[in-house]
C-alpha cells in the first residue's frame, strides 16, 4: 500500500484557501479544496476519502479550529489524518494566530512575512517573536505529538500585510511549501 504525501496547513479560511490553491499549483501539487473552513466541517474520514481520491502528491489539506477551546473540530480531523497508515505527513505549515487560551507548537523554523527564515516564533501579522522555535496557534497544540520531517511557523497565510497575498505569488507560503519538500526528502524520491 502506497502511501499518499501531504502537507498540513493548520488554516483554513477563504484567504488560505486561495493561497494554498495557488501554492499547490505552482509546486506541482494537489489543494483539497474542500478541506477548507472556518472551522473545519468535514471529518477527518472525509478529508482522508479526498486524499486518497486525488491523482498525485504531494497533497495539501487545511485544517482549522476557528479559536475553539481545547481539541476542536480542525484538530480531531488532522489528527485522524495525520495518524491514518495511509498518509505520510511531509510537513506542517503551522500558522500563528491570536488564540484566546495560548495554545502553542514547537517549530523547526519560522518564516517572517519579509521572507527570511528564523529561529523565532512569528506572530499572525508574520513578525518575528521572542520565543525560539515555537508559536501560538489556534489548530496547533496537537502538533507535538506528530512524528514529522518539519514543521514550519508561518503568520496568517494570504495576509501578513498583502506581503503573501496570491497577487504577489503567496511568497511565504511558497517557501514554507518549498523547505517542506526539500527537508522531508520529497524531491529525493523522484
Amino acid at each position: 500500500m502506497e502511501k499518499r504525501r501531504v502537507i498540513i496547513v493548520t488554516d483554513g479560511d477563504e484567504y488560505a484557501r486561495k493561497a494554498i490553491e495557488y501554492v499547490a499549483k505552482k509546486v506541482g501539487g494537489r489543494c483539497i479544496s474542500r478541506s477548507q473552513g472556518n472551522p473545519t466541517r468535514l471529518t477527518g474520514e472525509q478529508i482522508l476519502n479526498f486524499i486518497l481520491e486525488t491523482p498525485h502528491d504531494p497533497v495539501f489539506v487545511m485544517f482549522d479550529d476557528s479559536g475553539f477551546l481545547g481539541e476542536g473540530p480542525g484538530e480531531q480531523a488532522l489528527m485522524y489524518v495525520a495518524k491514518h497508515p495511509q498518509i505520510f505527513v511531509l510537513g506542517v505549515i503551522a500558522v500563528a494566530s491570536k488564540t484566546h487560551q495560548n495554545e502553542w507548537t514547537k517549530v523547526d523554523v519560522s518564516i517572517d512575512r519579509f521572507g527570511e527564515l528564523t529561529e523565532h516564533g512569528v506572530d499572525k501579522s508574520g513578525i518575528q517573536e521572542l520565543e525560539i522555535g515555537r508559536i501560538n496557534g489556534d489548530t496547533v497544540y496537537c502538533l507535538d505529538e506528530l512524528d514529522v520531517p518539519v514543521i514550519v511557523g508561518v503568520g496568517d497565510i494570504g495576509k501578513m500585510a498583502r506581503k503573501d497575498h496570491p497577487k504577489y505569488g503567496c511568497p511565504i507560503t511558497e517557501k514554507a511549501a518549498q523547505l517542506i519538500l526539500e527537508r522531508s526528502g520529497f524531491y529525493d524520491d523522484k
